[in-house]
């Protein structure tokens, strides 16, 4: 089911499109609708070289960070397992980094990487940072 875009995404996607305009981006403006995971990764894997290269980065962190801090938020409670026991001292570069180990080894895989990037990142850090 395709919900509608809320103001806040509609906002970020105003701010976002004229940082998108240069032809050689490989990125699209929807790759910042957050819709599957392969926008994300879209997002996350811009060469640091690229224009654009600081505002992708920076989406990427935060929408990986958000992902994280709710995930940590949510599990904290004593009936709820964690799915990713990541260590005290692992870092968003880190996390950014096994995401898109995962995505990579994935990318031509449509039924994990259609799916909605917060399942996306969970998967990848549950993979890096398995609870035993």
């Amino acid at each position: 089911m395709r919900s509608t875009p809320s103001l806040r995404q509609r906002l970020l996607t105003a701010c976002l499109l004229p940082l998108l305009a240069a032809p050689a981006l490989a990125l699209e403006r929807q790759d910042f609708d957050y819709e599957t995971t392969r926008n994300l990764y879209n997002i996350c894997s811009v060469p640091s070289g690229d224009a654009h290269a600081m505002t992708a980065a920076l989406a990427c962190r935060a929408f990986i960070e958000a992902t994280m801090q709710y995930h940590d938020a949510v599990s904290a409670h004593e009936a709820l397992e964690p799915l990713v026991c990541h260590p005290p001292k692992a870092t968003l570069a880190d996390a950014q980094a096994a995401f898109l180990d995962w995505a990579g080894k994935h990318a031509d895989e449509g039924s994990l990487m259609d799916e909605v990037p917060v399942k996306g990142v969970v998967r990848a850090l549950a993979e890096r940072y398995p609870c035993r």
